[in-house]
């Protein structure tokens, strides 16, 4: 075998069979281990893990297939030609997830700092078509490089086109994973905003469609790298990151976690397992958590942890709208998401953050056949002059829009208040729930009767000798007439008023009841959500 550079190992076609094989062996292990060691100490240096080191975390022991192993660029130019390493700084592929087929992608920082050309978008391209056209599996991509490959000019940019066309065409039909573990700058992070669930780590992943430096010469701020993109600023300022994690090993877990939970494609239903916590499990503790006071706050994570399979979920977004809870769980071993109001967090009022978190959460489990439950206590959207100024009616128009054109199984229950405009937004009886019941702590209404004595009754109030009595005899006229636990099931509104100990067990018999429900939408291209 004629001796070069191990970048540059070329086939001896004159080299016996047996050499031929060995020859093989020595470019698969040299591919593997990629052209330079120094590269992988620096990219340990870093606290970071190589690409393979990833994927191995990612998926089974050993089920790893990977595809296009020996491709490599064929550029022109700026030394291209002389350094052309094997796999393109792309590490393309297919395992497995407990059993289940995973399609994986992951950028190898140590080959050109992962950066994306010609040859290395073609290898993603050919993955992602054989994920959603060829098997309907998930699809995970580790994303770790530098942006377009300068050198190969607009071939790179054109090679994001095609990424970005994919990632459109699969939404909705196949689940789609971002997991950030380095630098994604300029185009290349329109990738991740595009798929369904994007994770963070602390400390090394960076996301920003222009970096610090731009920013500094454009607007004179001055900021770092992860104070303009990193993972904290993402997952609860941008809400770009759904998920954020203080460690890879700890994030590309939670990521198997996320894949268990979620169907193959969209024709599919969500894995189901066998539950060791009963359906019919009573929740006692339910009347502890829940004050009657409508006033006082609690934390509703508490709730659901009460209500779902052994307290476990995933909570979504967890940093980012926190008055409003999204979570992925199991009742009765059946898949659901949750979505709920945070009293904790401004009383869980509906703001713009949280109508648009809520919205494409919702969207998602109805894209995927998970059936949704809303658990509400709202007191109403957040007023306020920002709020109207920046969209409220257009933006919190999405979650409303979302709801509606729902076709999974819907089950509501109301908590306490349920006020006004926001109480038909989360998924009231009204916009298509499909069971609607309510706890006997349960106030819907317009609005609090204090608000409406205060219209309605006002010039009583203002004639009275007495008017803070009065007003205080008005508003318990309101209530007893208006607001009490049982005036909307009187009228249909919900289909029954339960005792909080059996929440669990009457949304684990509705959703079995709606297993078999069957929607269909109006024939159309598609709808025109509000934006």
């Amino acid at each position: 075998m004629t001796v070069v550079e191990p970048e540059t190992l070329l086939p001896d076609t004159d080299a016996p069979e047996a050499d031929r094989f060995t020859e093989l062996a020595a470019i698969k292990e040299l591919a593997r281990t990629g052209p330079d060691p120094r590269a992988t100490e620096r990219q340990h240096a870093k606290g970071k893990l190589t690409a393979r080191e990833r994927i191995e975390l990612l998926l089974d022991p050993g089920s790893f297939t990977e595809v296009e192993t020996l491709r490599r660029h064929r550029a022109q130019g700026f030394g291209l030609e002389a350094k052309r390493p094997y796999t393109d700084g792309v590490i393309t592929g297919w395992g497995t997830v407990e059993g289940r087929t995973v399609f994986v992608y992951a950028h190898d920082f140590r080959i050109f700092g992962g950066a994306l050309g010609e040859a290395h978008a073609q290898k993603i391209h050919k993955l992602m078509d054989l994920a959603l056209i060829a098997a309907g599996a998930p699809l995970v991509s580790l994303n770790d490089g530098a942006g377009a490959r300068i050198q190969e000019g607009v071939s790179a940019l054109a090679g994001y086109g095609g990424i970005f066309r994919r990632n459109t065409k699969a939404s909705g039909v196949i689940p789609q994973i971002s997991v950030m573990l380095g630098p994604c700058a300029g185009g290349a992070a329109y990738s991740p905003a595009l798929t369904d669930f994007v994770f963070a780590v602390r400390d090394i992943s960076q996301m920003f469609i222009t970096g610090p430096d731009v920013v500094k010469a454009v607007t004179g701020e001055e900021i770092t790298q992860n104070g303009l993109g990193g993972a904290d600023v993402h997952g609860g300022t941008s809400g770009v990151a759904h998920f954020v994690y203080d460690d890879e090993r700890t994030c590309l877990e939670e990521v198997r976690y996320l894949l268990t939970l979620l169907p193959s494609n969209n024709r599919e239903l969500p894995p189901a397992q066998p539950s060791g916590d009963p359906a019919d499990r009573p929740g006692d503790a339910l009347l502890d958590l829940v004050p009657a006071d409508g006033n006082r706050s609690y934390d509703i994570r508490k709730v659901i942890e009460e209500i779902v399979d052994d307290g476990d979920h995933l909570e979504v977004h967890a940093a980012f709208a926190t008055n409003l809870v999204c979570t992925l769980a199991r009742i009765d071993g059946h898949v659901v998401g949750v979505v709920a109001n945070q009293p904790a967090s401004m009383a869980g009022v509906l703001d713009i953050k949280a109508s648009e978190k809520g919205a494409r959460f919702v969207q998602f489990c109805d894209a995927f056949n998970i059936p949704l439950v809303t658990l509400v206590d709202v007191p109403g959207f957040l007023p306020g002059v920002d709020q109207e100024h920046e969209g409220i009616i257009r933006r919190g128009a999405k979650l409303l829009y979302a709801y509606c054109n729902a076709t999974v199984p819907r089950v509501s229950v109301v908590l306490r208040k349920a006020y006004g405009g926001a109480y038909i937004v989360m998924d009231s009886r009204s916009i298509g729930a499909d069971i609607a019941l309510a706890w006997p702590t349960n106030e819907i209404a317009v609005m609090g009767a204090e608000g409406a004595a205060n219209v309605v009754f006002r010039r009583e109030i203002a004639a009275a000798d007495d008017p803070e009595a009065m007003r205080r005899q008005k508003i318990e006229e309101y209530r007893g007439e208006l607001v009490h636990p049982y005036y909307a099931a009187e009228r249909g509104l919900v289909d029954d008023v339960i005792d909080p100990r059996e929440t669990r067990l009457a949304l684990s018999r509705a959703l079995a009841m709606l297993a078999t429900k069957s929607e269909s939408l109006p024939t159309r291209k598609h709808g025109n959500p509000p934006q």
